[in-house]
């Protein structure tokens, strides 16, 4: 999707109303109720000023006074109805945004997340939906309602006496000028308030998310600062909106109050001049309050509206983000050859990482790929899965360009075993089936759960299956997080298999049993190792040896031993840490 020139205010207030489609059936009912409530509001005032000209008792009737009690009984349950639609509405929009923003959220690419923190995100999701759902939920219906009831106000006040009406447009641009540089000045505010809301909140989920590190690292202190950093920044900007809100109220009552006093006063000599009837100018002091009262509503709506257009601009942000790029063709047979081709890769602050990379990977096969940190070997890893795509070259399997399969097809070949092994909050039965879309059998779970030796541990918790594994599988040591990475592998049974340093943080006892499950899950499958340790890639068909983005040798452990200087010291510091121990 490519980006819109850039829009303001209502324009793109009402786009991102639009994209959720509400109900033109619904708002219609809710204007037709809201027109019904202020044609008989407006009826009101017309009744009191025949009632105070002619008033004697007998002109109090029971026809009359019915009609009255009647007309007072529509209107309300029509105002209730009208204001429940247009909350509903408000609530089905802003439903449609959350709805919209998260399935954007999960089909944007992995480099977006990169550039973006988490905090940061889930403070769009949540905040400034919040701030949009606000303004429709609570004001917008005031709006709506308001300016109808002004505007009919105001036509009848013209048929009643033109001349004090002309008085009332006074009030209209002292307002204007009065509440624009308020406004853009509110703007301001409302969006640094919400750029530094999240920010805040990407603070807290860090120091809650790693918590652990925090105390071991008796970071309390550090972090107490950091927080409190952000809380004094929100504080300041709360007062100086509330300072805003302030002026706007007490400003926008005065104008209001001086156009009653003049009002009253200009009214009361054209009655003692027999120009204007009493009961005329009762009428119209009431038509004055229809106005008065929803032009306090229309204040709090542009205030309101003015933080809202800040959430809207970064909500509109995300949602015109580029995708994650999908094609059409269903993978038909992943057991084949994978061949990288002339594979460059390069970060957005183009430093590259990867430089010209050539190398096939056989059917069936193992293919390890070693080499110092920072070489480039997860980034490759990385583009297999297409979380990244290369500015040059290819990854191709049996002569077709990966990027030509559609995403789900081609990941649903994969499975990825990575040295911390994300566990999700939930049960276990929740991580071994995550991302599966059909109904998984007791059976299938004990049989991929015995594959990956992970059953005895399981049948050891208090709720086996359905014990719960706490917030990114903490309850759980790093072997038995592995060994679910593993089963959830096997309930998949990708053709091609995908080893991040699977055993590299485990100690000897769990690195046993989890290679023992990683040997019986790559048999049969084409299979891509990343490791540093030598007894995980000595028996591969083939090494690659990763340096600085550069593939510098290929091979079995033993021509590569032979031929190239630092696998051979590589596999030689093994071979120490394996004598030591």
């Amino acid at each position: 999707m490519k980006p819109e020139k850039k829009q303001k205010g209502w324009s793109q207030f009402i786009r991102l109303v639009q994209q959720t489609k509400p109900s033109k059936i619904m708002i219609g009912i809710a204007l037709l109720l809201s027109l019904s409530t202020t044609g008989v509001s407006l009826l009101v005032p017309l009744f009191t000023k025949n009632l105070i000209n002619d008033f004697s008792l007998s002109s109090l009737n029971a026809e009359r006074v019915t009609l009255l009690v009647l007309a007072i009984i529509v209107q309300a349950l029509a105002s209730g109805f009208s204001i429940y639609l247009l909350n509903k509405i408000g609530q089905s929009v802003v439903a449609g945004i959350r709805d919209q923003l998260w399935k954007k959220l999960l089909v944007l690419p992995v480099d977006y997340f990169d550039e973006h923190p988490s905090g940061e995100t889930v403070s769009r999701m949540t905040n400034d939906t919040t701030v949009v759902k606000g303004l429709i939920s609570e004001h917008l219906s005031n709006f709506v309602t308001g300016i109808i009831s002004i505007v009919g106000a105001m036509i009848v006040l013209f048929l009643l006496d033109w001349k004090m009406s002309l008085l009332m447009f006074i009030a209209i641009p002292l307002s204007v000028l009065l509440l624009l540089p308020l406004g853009k000045k509110m703007h301001r505010i409302s969006k640094g308030m919400q750029d530094e809301t999240a920010s805040f909140t990407a603070v807290l989920q860090q120091v809650l998310t790693e918590i652990r590190l925090v105390k071991a690292s008796n970071a309390e202190t550090f972090e107490y600062e950091n927080g409190k950093k952000g809380i004094t920044q929100l504080f300041h900007f709360g007062l100086k909106e509330a300072k805003i809100q302030a002026l706007i109220g007490p400003l926008m009552s005065l104008v209001m109050m001086a156009l009653l006093v003049l009002i009253l006063g200009y009214g009361g000599m054209r009655v003692s001049s027999g120009a204007l009837s009493a009961g005329a100018l009762v009428a119209f002091i009431m038509y004055l309050f229809q106005i008065i009262m929803p032009m306090a509503q229309l204040a709090a709506f542009f205030t309101q509206f003015q933080k809202a257009t800040g959430a809207t601009e970064r909500i509109i942000a995300i949602l015109d983000s580029e995708e994650e790029e999908d094609a059409k063709m269903e993978v038909q047979n992943s057991s084949q050859t994978i061949t990288v081709d002339h594979l460059d890769y390069r970060y957005h602050d183009g430093e590259q990482v990867l430089k010209d990379i050539n190398f096939t990977v056989e059917a069936g096969k193992v293919t390890a790929i070693v080499g110092p940190s920072g070489s480039g070997k997860t980034t490759l890893f990385s583009l297999f899965e297409r979380f990244y795509k290369p500015q040059q070259g290819s990854i191709s399997i049996g002569g077709t360009s990966i990027n030509d399969f559609t995403l789900y097809s081609w990941r649903s070949q994969i499975g990825y075993v990575s040295q911390e092994s994300p566990i999700v909050s939930g049960t276990i039965r929740d991580n071994i089936c995550y991302g599966i879309d059909r109904d998984v059998t007791d059976e299938e779970l004990n049989q991929v759960a015995k594959m990956a030796y992970a059953d005895q541990f399981i049948s050891d918790l208090p709720n086996g299956y359905d014990t719960e594994v706490g917030e990114r599988g903490m309850k759980l040591s790093g072997g038995q997080r592995q060994r679910i990475a593993i089963a959830r592998a096997f309930l998949r049974n990708p053709k091609i298999l995908m080893l991040d340093e699977a055993t590299s943080s485990l100690d000897s006892k769990s690195e046993h049993v989890v290679q023992q499950a990683l040997n019986d899950l790559m048999k049969g499958r084409t299979t891509i190792v990343i490791a540093h340790r030598l007894s995980t890639v000595i028996g591969s068909d083939q090494i690659i040896f990763l340096e600085k983005g550069k593939i510098t040798g290929s091979g079995t452990h033993k021509e590569l031993y032979e031929t190239h200087a630092l696998y051979r010291e590589f596999a030689q510091q093994q071979l120490h840490k394996l004598e030591l121990a």
